[in-house]
């Protein structure tokens, strides 16, 4: 481990993607928020169980995918199931599993959520970026993201 400290450089980048990452995270909620009435936590689970076979998933695999507590997806599903976003069901395979659900009026407003999301992404990132800083953003993402999904050893 590189016990030296960040240079001036880097610590300027670093606090540049630090202010960045916290206005871009309120602005995209605010904005998803405003135009559709869902939370970031809506659109991220609405968006999971879009993408899963029927449209529905075990709270365990949701939960893992996720990469949330417990305590926290079981509130989040429970508002979201008071609104008409999702179901609970026993799931029939596993009678000790709950299965997770989109209804038709979660589905209609996760359709709506994506197009608006897309469209303020491309707002506040992709339209202010060149093609060689899009290129360079995924490139650093996924180097970024390679380096977390490893075993570290100290």
């Amino acid at each position: 481990m590189n016990k030296h400290p960040l240079t001036p450089q880097q610590a300027a980048a670093w606090a540049s993607y630090q202010r960045m990452r916290a206005r871009l995270t309120g602005r995209l909620g605010r904005d998803l928020a405003s135009a559709t009435g869902l939370s970031e936590a809506d659109y991220e689970i609405l968006t999971v169980l879009i993408a899963s076979p029927d449209e529905s998933m075990r709270s365990l695999a949701l939960r893992c995918g996720l990469a949330w507590e417990k305590s926290r997806l079981s509130h989040q599903l429970q508002r979201m199931e008071q609104r008409g976003l999702l179901t609970r069901e026993q799931c029939a395979e596993d009678s000790r599993s709950t299965l997770i659900r989109i209804t038709p009026q979660g589905r209609a407003l996760a359709a709506q959520a994506q197009r608006h999301y897309e469209q303020a992404v491309r707002q506040y990132v992709m339209d202010v970026l060149s093609a060689d800083q899009v290129a360079a953003l995924g490139a650093i993402a996924e180097a970024v993201l390679a380096q977390l999904e490893e075993p570290h050893r100290h």
